[in-house]
């Protein structure tokens, strides 16, 4: 029995003996010293804090937002004031450019009262005209052409509309009461018209 039991042993040994060429996971490596040191993890403790430090926490925190909520808001406050400002001044170029002919005006008035010279005043009116229609150009205002035109709701407005004198003058522009103007290609005034039914 005593042999048996030594077989048993012997075998159970070979079981646990690895083959040539086979890796074994468990068996530790030759030349590695097994840590004596117990590994430490690393808990952090969270801190504990008074009454007294929560107190002044959190009124630092609200300092800061109490800060940052009025600076916000006065520039907020800064922002609607310069875009006020800006509008009320937005047109101040083109005034400044219409003034010269303000002055024509003002100086043809003045020469009607002393000269009976109807084509004078006429050619004076008609200078003053074209300068006018110059600035206008200059900033980007163009007229909105019209009679003869076929009738677009994107640039005209209808204020009647008669019958057509000829057959190709249907939903055409017949006739135009108030031009009509475009700044940068945007209708800032449409063209009011008579259209041919």
């Amino acid at each position: 029995m005593f042999n048996r039991m030594k077989n048993k042993k012997n075998t159970e040994k070979s079981d646990e003996t690895p083959v040539e060429g086979q890796t074994t996971d468990n068996i530790a490596e030759p030349n590695a010293v097994p840590s004596t040191e117990p590994q430490e993890q690393e808990v952090s403790v969270p801190k504990t804090y008074t009454e007294e430090e929560y107190q002044l926490k959190v009124n630092e925190l609200n300092d800061k937002f109490l800060r940052l909520y009025s600076e916000f808001d006065n520039f907020r406050k800064r922002s609607l004031k310069e875009k006020i400002d800006m509008s009320r001044t937005a047109s101040e170029e083109v005034i400044k450019d219409l003034l010269p002919v303000l002055d024509d005006f003002d100086r043809a008035i003045a020469s009607m009262k002393d000269t009976n010279k109807v084509e004078a005043v006429k050619e004076g009116v008609e200078l003053i005209h074209a300068k006018m229609k110059s600035i206008f150009t200059a900033k980007g205002i163009k007229e909105i052409k019209s009679v003869g035109e076929n009738f677009d709701t994107d640039f005209h407005e209808a204020i009647t509309s008669i019958p057509a004198s000829t057959e190709d003058m249907k939903n055409k522009v017949v006739d135009e009461i108030q031009k009509g103007y475009l700044l940068h290609d945007k209708v800032i005034r449409f063209s009011k018209v008579i259209t041919g039914s």
